[in-house]
């Protein structure tokens, strides 16, 4: 018997509302994730509510837990997505573009306690590669919105140091009870300032003769990373420039 979900078009429309039935797993399975965290029980309890068996869920979501959580954090980055494509960028300066958008993805989804269990989560050894994907994802999101130009070693530095200054600012975000999360906007100030200061001293070394020519050799060789050709890769991108 042909599978219908193959004709006319119509596998297309199955991938649709196979993310739609996700986004609605996801919506049933926060409230318990606030209890049980990002668990079994809980996806289980999700399954229930929406009146699903649990085989049926994990076609839907076939890691469980893990998969919701990957859905919860990529939610967010849509949102934060969608608030960079509104605002406009053109008028602010570098450092107020990156703050803006650290800002704007915290903000995306008030819901720290699904964010709380969703770190202790992430840090466990089998979900620690998963949790890193995600924070490495959405640093690129955020440099690919700002329009970031880079395709050599800074396309690396540049993600792996906003990874820092994002990852530090959401664990202190979590712990924030001021008004408006003022601490938080502060703390985000700071660790803005203290990236902003690594780079004057980058391009004092880079203006210093003697200090530049000591780096010839360490940039030679740094020239030779390029930025990944591909970004759809599933694990950390990138490969060296040959000769050729």
């Amino acid at each position: 018997m042909t599978d219908p979900s193959t004709e006319n078009g119509s596998e297309t429309t199955g991938r649709g509302a196979v993310a739609a039935d996700r986004s609605q797993l996801l919506d049933a399975i926060l409230p318990h994730v606030a209890f049980d965290g990002w668990s079994e029980a809980s996806f289980r309890a999700a399954a229930a509510d929406l009146g699903l068996t649990t085989a049926e869920a994990r076609a839907i979501a076939p890691r469980g837990a893990l998969d919701m959580a990957v859905a919860f954090h990529k939610r967010g980055d849509a949102a934060m997505l969608d608030r960079l494509d509104r605002a406009d960028l053109a008028e602010m300066k570098i450092r107020e573009r990156i703050t803006f958008a650290v800002r704007a993805r915290i903000e995306a989804i008030d819901d720290r306690e699904a964010v709380r269990r969703g770190s202790a989560f992430f840090a466990l050894p089998q979900n620690a590669p998963e949790g890193a994907r995600l924070i490495w994802e959405t640093c690129d999101a955020i440099w690919t919105a700002l329009g970031d130009p880079s395709d050599d070693i800074n396309w690396y530095t540049k993600r792996a140091t906003l990874a820092g200054v994002y990852g530090s600012t959401v664990l202190f975000w979590l712990g924030d009870d001021s008004e408006g999360r003022a601490e938080t906007w502060s703390f985000l100030d700071r660790r803005i300032e203290d990236v902003m200061r690594i780079e004057k001293v980058k391009a004092q070394v880079r203006k210093n003769p003697v200090l530049n020519g000591l780096m010839v050799g360490p940039n030679w060789l740094m020239s030779k990373v390029k930025a990944p050709q591909h970004r759809d890769a599933s694990d950390l991108p990138g490969h060296v420039r040959g000769e050729g």
